[in-house]
């Protein structure tokens, strides 16, 4: 038995065929079925179930892929060892992404430059990057998805993760100009209550902002319409530009100026609405080497004094 059989046989079932198998290990078809197909041969135990559209695995495979992933990830874990103790980094590291935060540079933090100089002190480290919702990005942290993920908070994060805060700044309700929202402003502020029954434009269900705001509405006793979602807060200034309604974003996502003329930005208060966006890692922190370099690079870069 040798750690190529295990590797192909982990590889087909996850992807659940030999040639999407093939292609995520870079062999052909044939060369996976083949290393298959001999470690079935000296285990004596079919151990997929070829029959259908998509290959998956016997009894029997079933009771073995565990033992299969042990132990690749042993191997893995001997490899990190000695890369550790030799100063050589390599490997894979899994970062998240709310939407914009790779654009942007909010008082020194700038992923895009800590992620470009990583690669260039480490070449031999993959680096997987994604973007999605807050709520997705911590579950995945807690399950080891991913090493490290940049978040929109809403209050405390789940145990089990650690946090540190990028941004914090209050949240801000963008119209069009001629809105009535403007006049009835008082010193470029209106209370949360003004929103109540008015179409918004808000980021999607399961962001730190959105959430901010329906707890903020629930408390002031009543749900908020949210006509229009987008992952961007630029893209919800441009709506609101347009007529289409109220955006809530962070005071710092779009200036009017940006957006283009005949926009204004007011101020939500009673209660002031705070958007945060956070650096959350796993409580005991990231598993591999290479996570871990990447993960202080990432804490150098947030401000002093941040909690």
């Amino acid at each position: 038995m040798e750690l190529t059989q295990l590797r192909y046989f982990v590889a087909v079932v996850e992807e659940g065929g030999f040639t999407r198998a093939g292609a995520r290990l870079h062999v052909s078809q044939p060369g996976v079925s083949a290393q298959v197909r001999q470690l079935e041969r000296e285990l004596g135990q079919r151990l997929l179930d070829r029959s259908g559209r998509r290959v998956t695995p016997t009894e029997a495979g079933e009771a073995v892929l565990p033992y299969a992933r042990a132990a690749l990830a042993a191997v893995e874990g001997v490899r990190r060892t000695a890369d550790e103790f030799s100063g050589l980094l390599r490997g894979r590291v899994a970062l998240g992404l709310v939407p914009g935060a790779a654009a942007a540079v909010v008082d020194g933090f700038d992923v895009v430059g800590v992620l470009g100089d990583f690669h260039d002190a480490h070449p031999g480290v993959e680096i997987a990057l994604a973007e999605d919702t807050s709520d997705r990005m911590l579950a995945a942290l807690l399950r080891g998805e991913l090493d490290v993920a940049v978040v929109g908070l809403s209050g405390e994060p789940p145990a089990g993760v650690r946090a540190r805060v990028v941004v914090d700044e209050p949240l801000v309700a963008v119209v069009r100009a001629g809105d009535p929202l403007v006049r009835e402003s008082v010193d470029g502020a209106i209370p949360l209550a003004a929103l109540r029954g008015r179409p918004l434009i808000s980021l999607p269900r399961g962001t730190g902002l959105r959430a901010v705001l329906e707890r903020a509405c629930a408390e002031a006793g009543f749900a908020p319409r949210v006509d229009f979602e987008a992952a961007a807060p630029g893209v919800l200034v441009r709506l609101a530009a347009r007529g289409l309604g109220v955006a809530v974003v962070p005071s710092g996502a779009e200036s009017a100026e940006a957006a283009g003329s005949g926009v204004r930005g007011l101020r939500v208060v009673e209660p002031v609405l705070r958007g945060r966006v956070a650096l959350a890692w796993r409580t005991e922190g990231p598993a591999s080497p290479a996570a871990r370099e990447l993960l202080g690079r990432l804490r150098a870069g947030v401000r002093e004094g941040a909690p």
